[in-house]
């Protein structure tokens, strides 16, 4: 197979596959280290009010991102490990809030697939008539499962 642009040599695809790896997680590793109690993991809801509303990831804060530089010292302990989320992969809300923590001097991920990807895989969302689970979207998870099995 020929491609218009070859591929990286293996020295330099491995460096950024890691530093990559550093900048992002995913919604069944950010579930484990919920489920585990990971110590210092604060995970940040960067939507607005409703979308909140609507649901979000059990045990978040709720931060969007135009209020994370005058708010973050209030609700995000110092020394942890900020975990970025917003709608999904249509959306660099998350993004544009993990810029925020580092632009603070905190350690922050992006979780990629956001919260549509919590939802489809059928993990917890805290709703106001309480926790919920969606049915396992099978094009995301296998229905067995809370991972891809990666």
């Amino acid at each position: 197979m020929t491609f218009s642009v070859p591929p990286a040599d293996s020295t330099t695809a491995a460096a950024h596959f890691l530093a990559q790896l550093s900048f992002e997680t995913d919604v069944s590793d950010v579930h484990a280290a919920l489920e585990a109690g990971t110590p210092g993991l604060v995970v940040v809801d960067s939507r607005g009010v409703a979308a909140w509303r609507q649901g979000h990831l059990p045990g978040a804060v709720h931060l969007p991102t135009a209020e994370i530089a005058a708010r973050a010292a209030d609700l995000v302990p110092a020394g942890s490990t900020v975990v970025t989320y917003c709608w999904g992969p249509g959306c660099n809300g998350a993004t544009w809030a993990a810029l925020e923590f580092a632009r603070l001097g905190r350690p922050v991920k992006e979780m990629i697939g956001g919260f549509e990807y919590w939802a489809r895989e059928g993990l917890p969302v805290a709703t106001p008539e309480g926790i919920v689970r969606r049915r396992v979207d099978e094009l995301t998870a296998p229905r067995a499962a809370v991972s891809c099995d990666c």
